[in-house]
């Protein structure tokens, strides 16, 4: 298949190897930050093809696990009122609350929706005159333009019963997040190839200038995060630590100005909670102040919510690079993607999701490895 097959050669991929492996002198962790980067190393076994000593460990990329107990919980309140038609993409419908899902409340009578663009919002608004149509608008900066325009063409038509419940967070912060852990092991970065192409990857040059560490944007197929490892691992070994494009097929330096353009407009920075992870300054966006009548949070009253994540789930330490799904207890067992516990098995982005799917909790030891 034209643009597909060819980034999965094994011959090429023998010898991105072969060249990790001749210039790696000492052991190394190396961090993907996205999540479908996790799903393609644990899918086609990359971090087993890697030597030993580079470790590659997983990121808090996955947009429907960072978000926050308290927020889902607030979405649920919305959804549970009478006047509300809740819409979100169907992945967030069976991501767990402190009481249940999405799924549950749309059988018991909530009219919860999913739809497949933020602007199918629009037609329902239009259609519902005398109901309050909320979206729920979750992801990374990726996602971050459509729904920009989804407030910003309700706004232009005066849909005044349409709002967003933002939980829209972003890459860089929690990288500088990560490496500010005292018990940070990540020495490398595979940066978010998908959110650069929106945002391009000037913000994480003072990120690696600043804490000395190399981070290569990389794409998703397995010769691009072998690729991407191999550039990491080139920098590390020589002692550099600059912001390198191994997915410049896709992505340049600045991005998609106009993208960029519809977001600033709609949102500002503000301060958001991560879900395993807590509360990091100025890591998501909100609306601004002229857009407040289109504000979910603002209008249902639902600001404050008290919420307590599952005692036995680690995954705040795995989305940092600490922990491994393995590690954690109740991988597997009590914690499975039919019954989900935290952050990384909610979805099927997650590293605990990513293991489960491809049988790493039916052989914990092969999967584990003694670094990997």
């Amino acid at each position: 298949m034209k643009f597909l097959d060819e980034y999965r050669d094994q011959a090429l991929a023998r010898r991105l190897v072969a060249e990790i492996t001749r210039l790696q002198t000492r052991p190394w962790v190396i961090m993907e930050v996205c999540g479908g980067q996790t799903h393609s190393i644990v899918k086609h076994g990359i971090d087993y093809m890697l030597p030993e000593g580079i470790e590659l460990v997983h990121g808090p990329g996955c947009p429907v696990c960072v978000t926050s107990l308290e927020m889902i919980d607030k979405a649920h309140a919305i959804a549970q009122r009478p006047e509300v038609i809740f819409c979100s993409f169907g992945d967030m419908l069976r991501v767990p609350g402190s009481r249940g899902d999405l799924f549950t409340l749309r059988s018991e009578g909530a009219d919860v929706r999913v739809v497949y663009t933020p602007l199918d919002c629009l037609k329902l608004a239009r259609q519902n005159p005398g109901r309050e149509v909320v979206f729920f608008a979750i992801g990374f900066e990726t996602t971050a333009p459509a729904n920009a325009m989804l407030v910003a063409r309700a706004h232009a038509e005066g849909l005044t019963n349409l709002s967003v419940l933002v939980s829209h967070v972003m890459v860089p912060p929690a990288i500088a997040n990560i490496l500010q852990s005292p018990m940070n092991r990540v020495q490398g970065f595979l940066g978010p190839g998908h959110v650069c192409a929106i945002m391009g990857y000037r913000e994480y040059e003072p990120i690696a200038a600043r804490f000395k560490v190399p981070i290569v944007i990389t794409g998703f197929e397995p010769l691009d995060i072998l690729q991407g490892t191999l550039m990491t691992v080139r920098q590390l070994e020589s002692g550099r630590y600059t912001v390198e494009n191994q997915y410049a097929r896709i992505l340049d330096r600045n991005g998609n100005p106009s993208a960029r353009s519809v977001v600033f407009a709609v949102f500002e920075v503000g301060d958001k909670k991560w879900r395993g992870v807590g509360s990091i300054p100025k890591s998501g966006y909100k609306l601004r102040w002229e857009y407040r009548a289109h504000d979910a949070e603002r209008k249902f009253s639902v600001a404050d919510v008290d919420t307590q994540e599952p005692a036995a789930c680690i995954s705040g330490q795995i989305l940092k690079g600490i922990k491994k799904p393995h590690d954690c207890p109740a991988f597997g067992t009590v914690c499975t993607p039919l019954h989900p516990l935290g952050a990384t098995m909610v979805s099927a982005e997650g590293a605990c999701a990513a293991y489960y799917a491809y049988g790493r909790h039916l052989a914990p030891h092969a999967a584990t490895g003694a670094t990997k």
